[in-house]
């Protein structure tokens, strides 16, 4: 039995190691458009709420993916359009984390 799980962990951790690799790290316009308009989504649904909390955990995180996915989109597609919509997302994001999370 020991074996078996020994077989089973060691194959799960290959195939899981071996994954990222495969990936390529740009992501496609459309992608990009998609995630945009979630962001857009996130600061409609949180613009309102009481739960101060979850409100600043969900822009953070939007922040950092808008960040990571900025950081893809310019070292990919070198298209300036995009990168300037992805830039104003992140100030979107940095503006509301200093006005309603800060201090």
């Amino acid at each position: 039995m020991m074996i078996r799980l020994a077989i089973l962990l060691t194959s799960a951790t290959i195939t899981a190691s071996a994954v990222p690799a495969a990936a390529s790290p740009c992501t496609p316009p459309t992608t990009i458009a998609a995630t945009r308009t979630h962001w857009a989504a996130v600061r409609r649904q949180f613009s309102k709420t009481t739960d101060r909390e979850a409100a600043c955990r969900a822009y953070a995180a939007s922040f950092y993916d808008s960040v990571t996915t900025r950081q893809a989109a310019a070292d990919c597609t070198g298209d300036a359009d995009i990168t300037a919509a992805l830039d104003s997302e992140i100030n979107a994001f940095n503006e509301l984390l200093a006005t309603r999370c800060g201090g």
